[in-house]
């Protein structure tokens, strides 16, 4: 008798590709992975909405849902719009109040307006954004993983990160997080399963740890 196939969708990180999932392997005789990618939003277009549209690309029902860091909030959203059979975030927040102080400060003065939005020609800056200032070594390893570059983009996905709102989350969530993530301090992260010496980019250099333990994570009721 054959076993059921669990249709698992990923969603990555701000500004990057789906390219991040390229070492997540997951059997294939129980698992068949799908990679979401960033769309470009519309004039003013609510986060809400914009996760209603990512969610047409989906085309299995009872998914797994997984988002890395703002992958994770979109993900979030789009479990409002349609039921999942499980809803993971890594190196992410469950609700505003995981947010770190700074992001809290540029939410309240809006200084996320300032963020120029020339990072979309500047990688080096681009990355120090969405993965923290100690990058430049791996420099390459970004423009080889960050490759959404459009202002539009991101300008909404800067603003909707900082401006996250939810006061309340999935009570059925499952949160994987890193205890050396600078861009998400664990320190403001609760109830998750923590990974050792995990980075903001721990889906890309932790990858064996998510191979070995998504399986009974997902399976696990």
């Amino acid at each position: 008798m054959n076993k059921e196939i669990i249709h698992v969708y990923l969603m990555p990180g701000m500004a990057a590709s789906s390219k991040i999932f390229e070492y997540i392997k997951l059997p294939e005789n129980q698992f068949e992975i799908h990679l979401l990618e960033w769309i470009i939003p519309n004039d003013n277009e609510s986060i809400s909405d914009y996760a209603l549209r990512v969610s047409k690309h989906i085309k299995h029902d009872n998914i797994v849902l997984l988002g890395v860091s703002f992958g994770g909030v979109i993900v979030q959203e789009i479990s409002k719009h349609i039921s999942v059979r499980k809803l993971i975030i890594v190196s992410s927040v469950k609700t505003m109040h995981e947010l770190p102080k700074r992001m809290l400060i540029a939410k309240a003065t809006k200084a996320y307006k300032l963020v120029p939005t020339q990072l979309a020609s500047n990688i080096e800056l681009l990355a120090k954004y969405a993965f923290g200032s100690n990058v430049t070594k791996r420099l390459e390893l970004y423009k080889k993983y960050l490759s959404v570059n459009d202002t539009r983009y991101l300008n909404w996905s800067i603003k909707n990160m900082v401006s996250w709102s939810d006061e309340n989350h999935n009570p059925n969530i499952i949160h994987i997080h890193g205890d050396n993530d600078a861009v998400f301090p664990i320190k403001n992260i609760t109830n998750c399963i923590t990974v050792k010496n995990g980075s903001h980019i721990m889906i890309i250099n932790k990858y064996k740890w998510f191979n070995e333990h998504l399986p009974n994570i997902i399976l696990n009721d």
